[in-house]
Parts: C-alpha cells; sequence; structure tokens
C-alpha cells in the first residue's frame, strides 16, 4: 500500500515537574531533509534523534519540534533573559502585539529556560525518545491514511486512461480507413496517371508509419504494470513516478501518429488524468 509524504504526529509525555512535547510533520522532497528545533541541552542528542526519524521515516522534508514546559517546582532552571527578550524584538517585528502575549509567545521558543545542570537526566532523556518513538507512530499512520486517499484517486484516473484506450482501438480502424481515403482523393485532385502497384506500396509504408498497434500494448502493459505496482507491500513513490512517464511518453507517441482529430481529442483527454497522476505523484513516498 502506497503512503503519503504528508503527515502529522505528536505525543506529550507528563513527567512530575515537566511536560514533554515532541512533533513531527513531514512534506513532499525527493530525498529525507530533516529540520529540528530541541532545547539547547538537548542538542548532543541531536544526532540520535535525526537517526530515529531516518530510520521511522525514509522521505520527505521532516520538521522535528522537542518542547519542554516547565509545570511543577524546578529550583535549577531560571528565565534566560536575554534570549526571551531578543524572540520578543523578533516577534515585535513581524506583528503588531501587546508585549504579554509576545511573552507568552517568546517562552514557547527554545532556549529559553537556563540550566544549572550540565548533565542530562537519563530518565527524562528516555521519556524523550519514548515520546519521539511514539509520534513517529502516528505520522506514519497519518501517512497510511493520506496514501489511501491517493491511491483511490490513483485507481479512479487508471480506469480512465484504461476507458480512453479503449476507446482509441475502437476508432482506430476508422482512422486508418480516413487516412486511405483522403491520401486516395489528394491523388485524384491531382489528375494524373500513376502506377497503382507503387501506389499501394507507398500507401502500405505510409500507413505503417502511423500505425499505433505497438504504442497501444505497450501503454497497455504500463497501466497494467503501474496498478501492481500500487498494490505492492512497499510504497515506492520513484518507481510510480518512472512508470507514469513511460505512460506518458506512449500516449504522446499515439498522439504525434494520430493524424485523426476524434483520436487526438482522445489523447488530450488521456493527458489530463495522466497530468493529475503525475501531480499526486509528488506526495507519494
Amino acid at each position: 500500500m502506497i503512503q503519503s509524504m504528508t503527515g502529522f504526529g505528536k505525543h506529550v509525555v507528563q513527567l512530575p515537574s515537566k511536560k514533554i512535547t515532541v512533533e513531527i510533520k513531514s512534506l513532499n522532497s525527493k530525498n529525507l531533509d530533516i529540520n529540528t528545533r530541541i532545547p539547547q541541552i538537548y542538542r548532543e542528542k541531536e544526532l540520535e534523534l535525526r537517526k530515529m526519524i531516518a530510520d521511522g521515516l525514509s522521505r520527505g522534508k521532516v520538521d522535528l519540534g522537542l518542547y519542554v514546559e516547565i509545570t511543577g517546582e524546578e529550583t535549577t532552571s531560571e528565565i534566560n533573559q536575554g534570549v526571551v527578550k531578543k524572540y520578543m524584538e523578533q516577534l515585535g517585528s513581524i506583528t503588531d502585539g501587546e508585549p504579554i502575549k509576545l511573552l507568552e509567545l517568546a517562552l514557547r521558543m527554545p532556549d529559553t529556560l537556563r540550566s544549572d545542570k550540565d548533565d542530562i537526566d537519563e530518565r527524562e532523556y528516555e521519556s524523550i525518545k519514548e515520546a519521539m518513538r511514539e509520534a513517529l507512530l502516528k505520522i506514519n499512520s497519518f501517512r497510511q491514511k493520506e496514501g489511501s486517499v491517493l491511491e483511490a484517486d490513483f485507481k479512479l484516473r487508471l480506469k480512465t486512461l484504461g476507458s480512453l484506450l479503449e476507446d482509441i482501438k475502437k476508432i482506430d480502424p476508422e482512422r486508418q480507413h480516413t487516412i486511405r481515403e483522403r491520401l486516395n482523393r489528394a491523388l485524384s485532385e491531382l489528375k494524373v496517371e500513376v502506377d497503382s502497384n507503387r501506389f499501394e506500396q507507398e500507401l502500405i509504408y505510409y500507413l505503417e508509419k502511423y500505425d499505433i498497434t505497438e504504442e497501444k500494448v505497450r501503454l497497455a502493459n504500463h497501466l497494467e504494470y503501474f496498478d501492481t505496482t500500487l498494490h505492492s507491500e512497499d510504497s515506492n513513490g520513484k518507481k510510480l513516478g518512472f512508470i507514469a512517464q513511460e505512460i506518458g511518453r506512449e500516449i504522446n507517441t499515439i498522439g504525434s501518429k494520430a493524424n485523426y482529430a476524434p483520436m487526438q481529442q482522445l489523447v488530450v483527454q488521456m493527458k489530463d488524468e495522466l497530468e493529475k497522476i503525475k501531480e499526486q505523484m509528488l506526495n507519494v513516498l
């Protein structure tokens, strides 16, 4: 089943004197791009936290927010006034707000508290890792739900493409007949004598240039392959993207060879459906 790269996961852990909140959100990206916002005291653990994300989320632009809020007595910490003032100045330059509101926002930002403790509380850090694991589970669940929506949309558009391909197959004999008549009519208007055998050879050669039998077969195979990949165990957006490119090539070739307005109209509809697939493909993991 495919998964979306868009997701959100949040988990809160309540300790005796602190509330720890972990938020992870992701958007589409070609590779894994991790941005972190964590308190200064936990900077030495950043690589470990990044690895947890890398192990849990293979692709996407990921933002990690780790917030530690004091809810009880914490004699070893005090407000970092310089940092808070700087935050308030920056917030004030962005929007007009009452000082008390700016202060509330500033206190939620990283590094607004400083502690006399130089060492990380290992029990507290274990709680953070547990919150990370829970948040990753939630964001993956979110991604799966979003992926099921994308899958339903892909199936609908694949069905439409298949139906349009069947319409192309139905009108193809009529197209060939029309091209043949068009050439005969053009020749008759020239009012010159031609060798009928030579003309028939040239006509066959000309019609072979506009033959789309191979394109129809390959397009049908690509549509089937896309559907099979869609139902594979792993979500593989890059592979689906490659298949979509091959589908586009066959549609373009049919359009260039069509030389018949009704078929070209069907090709335009196919291109429209494929474009919508490609747009959604950007969100597939």
